[in-house]
């Protein structure tokens, strides 16, 4: 359950194909992947083809998730309308920042689809937390050298700080070090 202050975090076991594959590709592979328990296969073809997605959202058992490449609100409209992702996975700053995900959100809600973030786990986290079908958050510690208090997973839960704005603050001294 997603709380106001907690997010669920987990492993889940996904094949990332980052739009490689053609639809009929995607659909073939897919279908043979069925049985494997997948939690999800993520962009398995290009990011604009929402008709090619819808494709293979319908042929195949395993869930498919889309969001990491899309812009804007409109693309996760036209995704909605062609049914093209049964999981969606918006990119905070990809979408339009907070006001772009709280629309993105309630199309999500609007349609019963599970949202998971891609990145920034920092801001991320807050917004699954406002997300009415969230699903999952992806955590990725990549910039953990150079924030000062870097989110902390414990026991497979984020909780949320009550610090001002996105509750992110530089390590300054970190960041000077990298300076080229």
């Amino acid at each position: 359950m997603i709380g106001v202050s907690t997010v669920i975090v987990g492993f889940q076991l996904a094949r990332p194909y980052n739009q490689s594959l053609t639809p009929v590709e995607a659909i073939e592979r897919l279908r043979r992947l069925d049985d494997e328990q997948l939690t999800w296969v993520e962009e398995p073809t290009l990011a604009h083809d929402f008709i090619g997605h819808a494709a293979i959202a319908q042929a195949a058992r395993t869930p498919i998730q889309c969001g990491e490449n899309w812009w804007g609100t409109l693309d996760f409209r036209n995704a909605v309308a062609h049914g093209a992702s049964d999981l969606i996975m918006p990119d905070v700053m990809k979408v339009g920042g907070v006001s772009g995900w709280l629309r993105v959100a309630a199309m999500a809600k609007a349609q019963n689809i599970p949202v998971a973030n891609h990145l920034w786990p920092e801001i991320s986290a807050q917004l699954m937390c406002l997300t009415p079908t969230a699903h999952w958050l992806e955590y990725c510690d990549w910039w953990n050298p150079v924030i000062a208090e870097p989110v902390k997973v414990e026991k497979g839960e984020v909780h949320i700080t009550d610090a001002s704005g996105i509750g992110v603050a530089w390590d300054e001294d970190a960041v000077s070090r990298l300076l080229v």
